[in-house]
């Protein structure tokens, strides 16, 4: 394809950290330079994009990992998806007249998770203790980090909010009743005094440094972070999307009793890849749906800038999501039919639905003993078509302040062949009120639950949310790849695609961050006010006229967003002979990718 990039592709052999914030990954590639591994890197390049980059994830959000163990040969899944409370049932919710958890406040919140998931993939995997990697956070969260225009932007379109409703929001993110202006040094002192707590109590522990990890586990679960949380929630009524005010259901033991976990990854094999995803609690499973139905097509034939390429992508999509609405959720709670639809003869059978225009139907496939979901999701998207809403990704908020990010993402990889993908997520700054003393807010993750029984992803106690949240994984023949992207329902569109031109076109990383990329709203969207937008797309000028122009003579409605405004993917690749190779994004100019 094009010699031309907005950036080199980074290339080496000692390491590469790549993620959505230049000062994180210039960070995780410092611990790498330390001694540390890619573990300890990722690690520490999480604790720094919650800081500088917390209009977009917290502590107190969630976390699914893609990880490749080079001592065990193992690529596994850690999942820091935090779970609906004890008393988080649809009775409670529906008791406060609603048909939809709200998309911010404390009845959004399930159990925070991302901060356990991190200590657990510290304890059990890096080398280092806890107060090395989070040390850089604690120092940017305590003598201040440029403040990034976008961050800047939403605090100030939520300035009169935070003071009039979320007083203790205002006094960290606009410090003496002022927002802070683009660039601006920005201090969190009592984040920064949190993580200082907890990596103290760690050293604390003695010689041994698992247990000063566990430790700081023990003393979020159910020390003073705890403490501050549940002695703010016991009072609280606050205002949310619902433009009523609500208290939350979180409670200590719901916290207390939850741990991350590690479970194996779901995978398929595509054009002699083995692509590895998170279960159907996240919506990874679609990726490998999508690419089960686009076995039938000859994509390497198509211009991957071209029209026939985008609407064949397209339709594949709507019904890979489709099914996405209709089977997914927690498998510890329902059975989910993924073996049928991973299935080579399903994606068969899918494939012969794409025609040479756009659908402007929902079409779940009808499942085996599973077909009543497909019914019930087609009466949800039927009931819920034409619901008023402008974002186009995560919205939380969204009647109060523009906001055009989602969340955050990182990969790494070190000389080893450890590598790490991760996609964190919630706790933003606009999710809930920050707790007072912690400098951080909780989740609205519950906002992905129905508040309908008998779906897979139906509110109920214990229960994962089904989350957008998505990293991946790839190999083959000795290579191995990691990357991902935020963007809430798109992050497995524009992996997708970015990883069809490298399987198919010979794109190497740094140009398919590149190329033009687009997405479809057809489905019914998993934040609120969950809408469905039949047979609309969006796409990047950068496509070109005439190929818009056939796109909608194919019958899409497509809408083309400003220049260089989809997608923000990073990608990290370790060849079978040990050169590494990692891109990231140009998009809002601030992912990097750093490697020697």
């Amino acid at each position: 394809m094009s010699d031309f990039t907005t950036r080199p592709e980074i290339r080496g052999t000692f390491g590469v950290v790549t993620s959505t914030h230049w000062l994180a990954s210039a960070v995780g590639f410092g611990i790498l330079e330390k001694g540390g591994n890619a573990f300890d890197a990722a690690v520490a390049t999480a604790f720094v994009l919650q800081i500088v980059e917390p209009h977009l994830n917290g502590p107190a959000g969630d976390m699914p990992a893609i990880f490749h163990c080079a001592e065990t040969g193992e690529t596994r899944v850690l999942c820091a998806q935090g779970t609906a409370p004890a008393a988080a049932t649809i009775e409670a919710y529906t008791r406060e007249g609603l048909t939809l958890i709200p998309g911010s406040g404390l009845l959004a919140t399930v159990v925070p998770g991302a901060f356990d998931g991190w200590l657990l993939m510290l304890r059990d995997h890096g080398t280092m203790r806890l107060r090395e990697v989070l040390q850089p956070a604690i120092d940017y969260a305590r003598d201040g980090h440029p403040l990034l225009p976008r961050v800047a932007d939403t605090i100030a379109g939520l300035r009169d909010f935070f003071e009039t409703e979320w007083p203790s929001s205002a006094a960290v993110w606009t410090p003496g009743g002022a927002a802070p202006g683009p660039h601006a040094l920005f201090r969190n002192p009592d984040l920064a005094e949190t993580y200082d707590r907890l990596a103290a109590i760690a050293d604390d522990a003695g010689g041994n440094r698992a247990a000063g990890i566990d430790a700081a586990r023990a003393e979020w679960r159910t020390g003073f972070v705890a403490d501050a949380i549940f002695d703010y929630l016991k009072d609280a009524k606050v205002m949310d999307v619902s433009e009523k005010r609500h208290g939350a259901l979180l409670a200590r033991s719901d916290m207390a009793a939850w741990r991350a976990s590690y479970e194996e990854t779901l995978t398929l094999e595509y054009h002699g890849w083995t692509v590895h995803k998170t279960h159907a609690w996240s919506q990874g499973p679609v990726l490998l749906q999508t690419l089960s139905i686009l076995k039938a097509f000859d994509l390497g034939a198509m211009d991957p800038n071209g029209a026939a390429f985008v609407h064949t992508v397209v339709e594949a999509m709507k019904l890979a999501y489709a099914d996405r609405e209709a089977y997914y959720g927690d498998p510890d709670f329902s059975e989910i039919p993924m073996d049928h639809l991973l299935s080579d003869a399903y994606g068969a059978e899918r494939a012969r639905l794409i025609g040479d225009t756009a659908s402007m139907e929902q079409r779940p496939g009808r499942v085996p003993g599973f077909a009543h979901l497909a019914d019930a999701y087609l009466d949800r998207a039927a009931h819920d078509f034409g619901v008023a809403g402008v974002a186009v990704q995560e919205p939380t908020m969204a009647h109060l302040t523009e906001k055009r990010g989602d969340t955050v993402h990182l990969d790494v990889i070190d000389r080893w062949g450890n590598m790490v993908a991760a996609t964190p997520s919630g706790g933003w700054l606009q999710s809930s009120p920050v707790i007072p003393g912690l400098g951080f807010p909780l989740n609205s993750r519950a906002q992905m639950f129905w508040l309908i029984d008998g779906l897979p992803s139906s509110l109920a106690p214990g229960r994962r949310p089904r989350t957008t949240l998505t990293p991946s994984c790839a190999e083959k023949d000795g290579a191995r790849l990691v990357f991902g992207t935020p963007g809430g329902d798109q992050q497995d569109q524009w992996q997708l695609i970015w990883f069809l031109r490298f399987v198919h076109h010979g794109l190497d990383l740094q140009e398919g961050m590149d190329a033009p990329l687009f997405h479809t709203m057809h489905f019914q969207g998993s934040f609120f006010p969950r809408e469905v937008r039949p047979g609309e797309m969006m796409i990047e000028p950068a496509f070109g006229a005439a190929v818009i122009e056939e796109l909608r003579a194919r019958g899409h409605i497509v809408t083309v967003s400003e220049p260089w405004a989809v997608g923000r993917l990073t990608a990290a690749l370790r060849e079978k002979d040990g050169i590494l190779r990692a891109a990231a994004t140009p998009r809002l100019m601030q992912a990097y990718a750093v490697g020697r």
